[in-house]
């Protein structure tokens, strides 16, 4: 699918967007590869890891996803579009509306328009768990965003191009994510917990790059992939990271859950049940059938999911241990 391709990727400097780069420069050979992104310090240093000497296809385009000029010169001769850029800070989302909205939502439109204009052939965008029923303004835009790329396959007209979306839960060690908080804060030998009973999503950056490779392949478009990862137990993730420091309960910052969802139960009636992954199918039938797609996915044929189902962080059967959890610490954090 990537062999002799070319691929961009907006926010392509971010923590997603570096590691794919790195992934598909290790496995394929692809024509262009295009780091699309507003952060030029970021784009120097990934320059030093992946120059244009040592990897001739590589391209580096300074440009806001808010620029639709920019972004139809960027996707010239463009076969994919990975979208992985987005504000997603809840605080800051919340403090800044309506920039969030510009990003988001108006962002995620321009890479639709672009690569309708551009001849692109698939585009996945990436989605986050708080789309699910969402209860702050980041999950909000990003429900938005969802919906938007879904529905611009109804009008895709003559083109040959296809848009799905990915969604999965927390990136375990993320920038700005709770472990390297736990790590920070263990010097001090208290751990601030929002409440005990809180779940979340687990799954590690590589997880989620590969599941993007396989919805690639697999995409009919109009999807929103949900992959089947486990959920992990905050206080348990604490106990990981420093079983010696104590805990502090702190109570829920505004805009979080006790427990998230990927998908809800209002989304059950339109799921449908892979072996490891789910897809929710659009509110409105898709132009491609529908019984066909459910028995040739590349793999074992699904089925639809049971009504009133949801996929809920505290309510998955797949929970990680401690050890589970102080295992991957070391390994995707080298901590």
């Amino acid at each position: 699918m990537l062999e002799n391709r070319s691929i961009l990727v907006t926010g392509g400097t971010g923590s997603f967007g570096r590691h794919f780069i790195r992934t598909v420069l290790q496995r394929y050979s692809p024509k262009k590869l295009i780091v699309y992104s507003r952060d030029e310090m970021k784009q120097f240093d990934m320059q030093q890891e992946f120059s244009e000497k040592l990897h001739p296809c590589m391209r580096y385009f300074i440009g806001d996803v808010r620029d639709l000029q920019r972004l139809n010169m960027a996707m010239d001769g463009v076969d994919i579009v990975i979208h992985a850029a987005a504000l997603k800070q809840v605080p800051a989302a919340e403090y800044n509306p309506f920039e969030v909205v510009k990003t988001n939502i108006m962002g995620g439109q321009n890479v639709i328009d672009a690569a309708l204009a551009s001849g692109v052939k698939r585009v996945i965008a990436l989605s986050t768990d708080k789309a699910a029923a969402p209860i702050n303004l980041y999950g909000a835009t990003k429900l938005c965003s969802d919906k938007l790329f879904v529905a611009a396959n109804n009008y895709s007209g003559h083109r040959d191009i296809r848009f799905s979306v990915v969604r999965y839960g927390n990136v375990l060690g993320s920038r700005g994510s709770v472990i390297p908080f736990f790590l920070e804060r263990q010097k001090t030998g208290t751990l601030p917990i929002t409440d005990e009973r809180m779940t979340r999503f687990s799954i590690t950056l590589q997880q989620g790059i590969d599941f993007v490779l396989r919805c690639l392949e697999k995409m009919w478009g109009a999807e929103l992939f949900v992959p089947k990862i486990p959920s992990c137990r905050i206080i348990d993730l604490a106990r990981a990271v420093n079983p010696e420091c104590r805990t502090e309960i702190v109570g829920i910052r505004p805009g979080e859950k006790l427990h998230e969802e990927l998908i809800t139960s209002t989304d059950s009636f339109n799921t449908v049940d892979f072996e490891d992954y789910y897809v929710v199918l659009p509110a409105a039938p898709p132009r491609w059938d529908i019984d066909r797609f459910i028995q040739e996915s590349n793999g074992r044929p699904g089925r639809m999911a049971p009504e009133s189902f949801s996929y809920n962080s505290g309510t998955n059967p797949h929970f990680l241990s401690v050890q589970q959890l102080r295992h991957l610490i070391k390994t995707e954090l080298h901590a």
